[in-house]
């Protein structure tokens, strides 16, 4: 399949390639929680206790100590997650790759975390309108499903309802889940998911360009917004660039504060980065 993938779209292949030996050869075992009840991972045996399950004493073992011994177990749990990245004109950007791919490379890395750690995910396109993407799976597949329809997508012109995408997500996911929000996260005035993080635990992933942040002196340039479609000529020198870094800054720790106070973990991840060890760390800490 991959190879037939190489020959209409070779970006999106190596993109495969690379995610899924990344994941494969880092993350190891099951998805195993750390409370100890009835699963299939054994940790240790003990002195059979009045509240313990009968069904679990070690036989053998009691009847060479003489004393009843049962053997405990890490509890299997599955989790149920769900991607969302959010896709709009300004992912379009990039100095050293386009934010997009890079947001369809993490993508990539957390649909085979969840296949590595046989633990189902869903994927739902967000834009200007919600849709979903991937239906519930655990398979090959559906990673790259979701990162061809990504790919596919195309993101100029496009906006984002922060209002339309967390009611949606809210009405639509039933069952509670890992919930991964992943992109830029520009003008969230609106933005407000504290509803869906007492629901669901809510992960979001910022992808940036460090130009975005601090760009450089350039002096005077034409440029075209991605997201309306509208250019403007303007001047990059000292004090317009102050005055935008503030800017940014500013909003950034508006954002930061607002996803503390819902209680939201989140990690920034810029175009020159790869991806791969923070998203990795990150599904093993899960």
């Amino acid at each position: 399949m991959l190879k037939t993938l190489f020959k209409s779209n070779k970006k999106l292949a190596l993109i495969l390639i690379k995610t899924q030996r990344e994941v494969f050869s880092k993350i190891t075992g099951d998805n195993t929680s750390k409370r100890r009840g009835e699963g299939y991972d054994f940790i240790e045996l003990r002195e059979y206790e009045s509240c313990d399950d009968i069904r679990h004493i070690d036989w053998i073992v009691s009847s060479k100590i003489g004393k009843p011994y049962v053997k405990l177990f890490h509890q299997q749990r599955e989790l149920n997650v769900v991607i969302a990245p959010l896709l709009c004109g300004s992912l379009h950007f990039g100095t050293t790759a386009l934010k997009k791919d890079l947001l369809t490379q993490i993508c990539a890395l957390i649909s085979y975390s969840c296949v590595k750690q046989n633990d189902p995910f869903e994927s739902y396109i967000c834009s200007d309108e919600v849709f979903l993407c991937t239906q519930k799976t655990k398979q090959k597949f559906g990673v790259r499903t979701l990162v061809e329809k990504i790919d596919a997508y195309d993101v100029l012109g496009k906006t984002l309802d922060y209002v339309q995408i967390t009611q949606t997500l809210y009405t639509q996911l039933q069952h509670k889940s890992i919930l991964f929000l992943i992109g830029d996260f520009f003008d969230t005035q609106n933005l407000n998911i504290k509803a869906l993080s007492l629901k669901h635990e809510v992960i979001v992933i910022i992808v940036r360009d460090r130009f975005e942040e601090h760009p450089a002196q350039l002096g005077e340039l034409n440029i075209t917004d991605p997201a309306l479609g509208m250019s403007a000529d303007m001047t990059l020198n000292k004090a317009t660039l102050k005055s935008y870094t503030k800017k940014i800054f500013e909003h950034d720790n508006e954002l930061y504060k607002k996803l503390q106070r819902a209680g939201i973990r989140f990690i920034k991840i810029y175009t020159d980065e790869d991806p791969a060890e923070k998203i990795i760390s990150l599904m093993s800490r899960i």
